[in-house]
């Protein structure tokens, strides 16, 4: 394993065990804010749909209203990159596709549109990011066909 991967497993570990005992203790069964949604994975088509996720990603703070410009949040991935120290940005895996020059100015426009709400229901769902052809051949390729469906029990008739 590499020493990013053993990084990784890490900060997994303590965040796990840090949240269960913290359910544990105050009698809760996985619900509320201690670190919830914390970790998402679904697939991504291409690398255009790749910077879509990266971006909404790294605009998180920008969205809530907690900073004027994304890059001014210290906790995040964009605020480390834009640092252009090296030791800040050991924490940060590679991408598997090149940055884009002006990333941060990308990063802090408004987003709007059909690929937010489309991406949103994946963030949510954990539903493959893509053309819909393409989102539902992954999801049967890989058994994901309920995140296609709505949530909750199917309505009577």
């Amino acid at each position: 394993m590499s020493e990013k991967g053993r990084d990784s497993f890490l900060r997994r570990w303590i965040t796990v065990t840090h949240t269960q005992r913290w359910h544990s203790h105050h009698n809760t069964a996985g619900t509320g804010p201690v670190y919830q949604g914390r970790f998402r994975s679904f697939p991504v088509q291409t690398d255009a749909h790749f910077l879509t996720v990266a971006r909404y990603v790294e605009r998180n703070a920008l969205r809530a209203k907690l900073v004027r410009q994304a890059e001014n949040w210290r906790w995040s991935s964009l605020w480390r990159r834009a640092q252009g120290d090296p030791k800040i940005t050991t924490w940060l895996s590679d991408w598997p596709v090149d940055l884009p020059r002006n990333w941060g100015a990308r990063v802090n426009r408004p987003e709007t549109g059909e690929d937010l709400d489309r991406l949103r229901i994946s963030v949510q769902r954990g539903r493959p990011f893509g053309e819909e052809g393409w989102v539902r051949r992954m999801a049967k390729r890989f058994g994901m066909e309920s995140t296609l469906r709505p949530r909750g029990r199917p309505k009577g008739s």
